[in-house]
C-alpha cells in the first residue's frame, strides 16, 4: 500500500486496541507519516528502535499529500502517527478527523499547554521563530521594532517574503488577526505587500539569500533556515548567512511569533500505544537536544537548551498565543492575504 507514490522504508500491520496503557509492549511496529524529511527526523526514529525494539515504518511527504492520503484511506489507513510542520497543518488534520485525541500525563506534563492542542490531538515536538532577519551593511537594527512597522513607507521596496501559499506565512497573519483583528490586518498585509522588494518566490533560505544579495534590506524567515546556514559545512551558505542579522519584533508587546513540528495519533492507528510511546520518546530532553544541535530547532521544552548557534541571535519574548488559535483563523488569513494582492 506505501510504495504507490511517496517513501517508504517498511510496511505495517499489527493491531492494538485504542485502550492499550502508554507503556505498551516493547516490540511491534509503529507507522509515521511525516512531513518533515527524512534526515531531519530518521536518526530519532532509529533511537526509539534500538531503545524499545518497536520497529519504525516511515513514510515521507509533503503536509498537504500526508493530509491527503489519511483521508482518503480512512479507516483503512495503516498510519499510527502524523509528523508535521506548523500548528496550521496540525489543526487542519484534527478537523479533517484524521487524529485521535491522546490523554498522556507524560506529554501534558512537558509540553507547554499553547504548544499543543486543548484536546489532545496533537502535540508540539520542535519550535521556530519566524523573526525580522535584515542585511548588516544595510539597515540599522535600532530602525527595527514590530511587525506592525514595517508598512512604514520607509521600508518600501525593501522586504522579501516567501508567497501566500506558504503555510508559515498563512499562520503569521493568523497570528495577528487573533492578536490585531481582521481590520488591522488587513490593512497591515496591503502596506506590508506595498513594500515588496520583489513578487514573493522561492523559500525562506532563499529570501535570506536575497537580502543578503541586496535585492531587499529585510526578510522574513524561519530561524532554523539560517541557523542551518551557519552551523553547516558549506562556507559559500554560511558567508551569506553571516551578512544576516536576527532582530524579534513585538518584544515590548505579545512577542515574536513562533511555531511547532508536531505529532498526532491518528483515528484509526492500528499500533495506537506504540504511537503513544513514540511521540512521549520525541519529548524527552534528549531528542529534544538533537533537534537543538541538528536541525537548529529551539527545544520545545523551556528547560532544554537551545544551541549555541541559536543562542547567538538573542533571547527573545515569545508570543504566548495558543497555537491552536493559528488553524482556526488560517481560512481568514488566506483571504486577507488574496484581497491584499500577496501572490
Amino acid at each position: 500500500m506505501f510504495r504507490n507514490s511517496l517513501r517508504l522504508l517498511g510496511i505495517a500491520a499489527l493491531g492494538a486496541a485504542i485502550g492499550l496503557p502508554v507503556s505498551a509492549s516493547a516490540d511491534g511496529e509503529v507507522n509515521v507519516y511525516s512531513a518533515r524529511q527524512e534526515n531531519l527526523i530518521k536518526p530519532l526514529l532509529d533511537d526509539f528502535t534500538r531503545d524499545t525494539g518497536i520497529t519504525v515504518n516511515l513514510l515521507t511527504g509533503r503536509a498537504d499529500e500526508l493530509l491527503q492520503r489519511l483521508r482518503l484511506e480512512g479507516r483503512n489507513s495503516p498510519a499510527d502517527v502524523l509528523i508535521t510542520v506548523d500548528a496550521g497543518n496540525l489543526h487542519q488534520a484534527k478537523e479533517a478527523e484524521v487524529l485521535s485525541p491522546v490523554d498522556s500525563p507524560v506529554l501534558n506534563e512537558r509540553i507547554p499547554e499553547n504548544f499543543r492542542d486543548v484536546d489532545g490531538h496533537w502535540y508540539g515536538l520542535s519550535l521556530r521563530a519566524r523573526p525580522i532577519m535584515y542585511n548588516k551593511d544595510t539597515v540599522d537594527p535600532s530602525e527595527l521594532s514590530t511587525y506592525e512597522a514595517l508598512t512604514d513607507p520607509k521600508w518600501r521596496g525593501r522586504i522579501c517574503i516567501r508567497s501566500s501559499s506558504n503555510i508559515y506565512n498563512q499562520s503569521l497573519v493568523a497570528s495577528m488577526i487573533a492578536s490585531n483583528g481582521t481590520e488591522a490586518t488587513s490593512e497591515w498585509a496591503e502596506g506590508l505587500v506595498a513594500n515588496f522588494a520583489r513578487p514573493p518566490q522561492g523559500g525562506d533560505t532563499d529570501q535570506i539569500r536575497a537580502a543578503a544579495a541586496g535585492v531587499c534590506d529585510i526578510a522574513i524567515a524561519n530561524t532554523y533556515y539560517l541557523g542551518g546556514m551557519l552551523a553547516g559545512d558549506d562556507p559559500e551558505q554560511r558567508a551569506v548567512a553571516e551578512q544576516i542579522g536576527v532582530f524579534f519584533p513585538n518584544q515590548d508587546g505579545r512577542g515574536t511569533h513562533v511555531n511547532i513540528s508536531g505529532a498526532g495519533v491518528t483515528a484509526h492507528a492500528p499500533n495506537p500505544g506504540n504511537g503513544v510511546q513514540l511521540i512521549e520518546y520525541l519529548t524527552r530532553e534528549e531528542a529534544q537536544r538533537w533537534y537543538a544541535e541538528v536541525n537548529q530547532e529551539y527545544p520545545v521544552r523551556p528547560e532544554v537548551p537551545a544551541s549555541e548557534t541559536l543562542q547567538s541571535f538573542g533571547d527573545f519574548k515569545a508570543d504566548s498565543l495558543n497555537l491552536s488559535l493559528l488553524g482556526q483563523y488560517n481560512a481568514e488569513a488566506v483571504r486577507i492575504m488574496d484581497r491584499a494582492g500577496w501572490r
